[in-house]
């Protein structure tokens, strides 16, 4: 055996669905609203993990304009039967009040890869809908039921309704198989036959610091369903000194030897005060699982391991610690993503001026429609981005810079703009809450009219941002307290759902429309070298 160390899909990588194909194993993750729409890696040995894509690539398969912060792909479920990979999916429109605005998909594909098929339109009465292959050959759509309630919860347990290929419709009436636990908020439902038993996994206690596992099963798939007696199989609740935290929502695989794994989403605070910078992870637990007993972990008791035991493979390789982009390529790779809609024309080019990545400025941060923003995620809680940048602004309507984004409401943003004479300046913008200041007391006037190196480096919840004119980098402000890009603080103020993570952002405004163009020149993400 050799061990691999949690995450194993750091940064924003919430949600994970897996399944194995021959020697393939594969991961499926929630985008939410950040586009392409569902992200997908795969690995031979559990330990090593790439990135082969995105499932959801055309707009006929997502259409996220207006989409709201923290909504879009919600917890995607990917199967593989009959010769195709199976992917049903989430896209929440509205998340105000007690309601849930948002409709349940599917899509098929012969290979990961894909090309992924036109959206079926499953149902719209909740949400983490779940694909299950039975063994007489139906197939079953398990999903959270969501009830629009003030006087009781709006969690009204899990919901089974047959799928029929034939007609690609929902067939009979739906019919809730589990009320949930005490721990309540139940969600995320994946069903498993083995032993004879329909085993139903789901998330429970909200997607937060009382995150769990839980397993229950019954011989018949409309149940009643046993909560297994070691419940849940996995929590991190009520053990602060954990670093692997909101552990929850987990998918079971099991390998060729028949050895079983569980992975699940987690979170690593940052010290001093518990910010979830990066968002929801991805990590891997070692089951124990004898014939006709209930599964339970290798390491024993319910709380993930931040190192688990995988079958013997080469030595694992850490997940892209260094990442550089000279924009040499026709079109942005996988690991870029934008908000809402495609990469591309009219906003984007990476062939206009070779080697750089030309913007042209659309609307602000705050909107939820034509943003001129690409993204990469942050994947390590200790780490550098830089860029540079040649922007001749007119006047105070255009800005382009490098933004740390969490969402519309919660970034900072450094960023070249004009004064009213036309002289270029470099402002930095913060966001707290929807609450915005400049970090600068005044504007910095950038000399000369070459481009300007910008920079940020975050440890922990310290954030710095740096630029370059051409004689090496200089602080830009004070200290910034990298906390408000994290899942915790709009949450904790009680104003906004916050399920994504942090961005490196490239971006662009433009309220005049004059085309003016920003050019990128190079990208770079550097992790800091990891304390022992």
């Amino acid at each position: 055996m050799a061990l691999v160390r949690n995450p194993i899909l750091p940064g924003f990588h919430p949600d994970p669905s897996i399944c194995r194909v021959g020697e393939w194993y594969y991961i499926a993750s929630s985008t939410f609203e950040w586009w392409p729409g569902v992200r997908l890696h795969r690995s031979r040995d559990l330990a090593s993990w790439e990135l082969v894509g995105h499932a959801l690539t055309r707009r006929s398969q997502l259409d996220m304009r207006g989409n709201p912060d923290s909504g879009g792909v919600w917890a995607p479920c990917l199967t593989h039967a009959d010769g195709l990979f199976w992917l049903v999916y989430t896209d929440a429109k509205s998340l105000q009040g007690p309601f849930k605005d948002l409709r349940n998909y599917l899509v098929t594909a012969p290979a990961i890869e894909g090309p992924w098929s036109e959206p079926v339109a499953l149902n719209a009465s909740g949400f983490d809908p779940s694909l299950f292959h039975a063994p007489d050959g139906r197939k079953w759509i398990v999903a959270m039921d969501w009830r629009v309630r003030t006087d009781v919860s709006a969690f009204g347990g899990i919901s089974l309704q047959e799928y029929s290929v034939a007609t690609g419709r929902l067939v009979g009436r739906p019919r809730i198989i589990f009320p949930g636990s005490e721990l309540g908020i139940t969600e995320g439902p994946h069903l498993y036959f083995r032993d004879g038993w329909h085993w139903l996994v789901t998330a429970e206690g909200g997607t937060g610091w009382n995150h769990a596992v839980s397993v229950a099963r019954s011989r018949a798939i409309a149940g009643p369903y046993e909560l297994a007696p070691n419940h849940p199989l996995l929590s991190s609740a009520g053990d602060p000194g954990n670093p692997l935290q909101k552990a929850g929502h987990g998918s079971l695989v099991e390998t060729p030897e028949g050895r079983w794994y569980l992975v699940h989403l987690c979170s690593r605070p940052t010290a001093p005060n518990r910010r979830c910078i990066l968002g929801r992870e991805t990590a891997l637990q070692a089951l124990e699982w004898p014939a006709g007993e209930w599964p339970r972990l290798a390491g024993g008791g319910n709380r993930p391991l931040l190192e688990v035991e995988v079958p013997e493979a080469a030595v694992a390789r850490p997940y892209l610690r260094l990442f550089e982009d000279n924009f040499t390529a026709p079109l942005p790779g996988p690991h870029w993503n934008s908000l809402r809609e495609p990469l591309g024309e009219p906003w984007l080019s990476l062939t206009e001026r070779p080697g750089h990545l030309r913007l042209r400025g659309r609307h602000s941060l705050q909107s939820a429609f034509d943003q001129s923003s690409l993204g990469f995620r942050l994947l390590h809680p200790s780490c550098t981005v830089s860029t540079r940048l040649d922007f001749h602004p007119a006047d105070h309507h255009q800005q382009a810079g490098l933004a740390l984004f969490y969402n519309s409401s919660n970034f900072y943003y450094l960023h070249l703009s004009a004064d009213a004479s036309g002289l270029r300046e470099l402002r930095l913008l913060a966001c707290d809450n929807r609450r915005h200041r400049e970090v600068l007391e005044f504007p910095i006037q950038v000399p000369g009219n070459g481009p300007v190196g910008l920079s940020a480096s975050l440890v922990g919840e310290r954030l710095v941002f740096q630029a370059d004119f051409g004689e090496g980098p200089v602080r830009v402000g004070p200290v910034l307290d990298a906390g408000i890009l994290s899942d915790d603080h709009p949450i904790d103020a009680g104003i906004a759902w916050a399920f994504t993570g942090t961005f490196a952002v490239l971006c662009a405004q433009d309220s005049a429309d004059s085309a003016i163009p920003a050019d990128f020149d190079h990208f770079r993400y550097e992790a800091h070298q990891e304390q022992p």
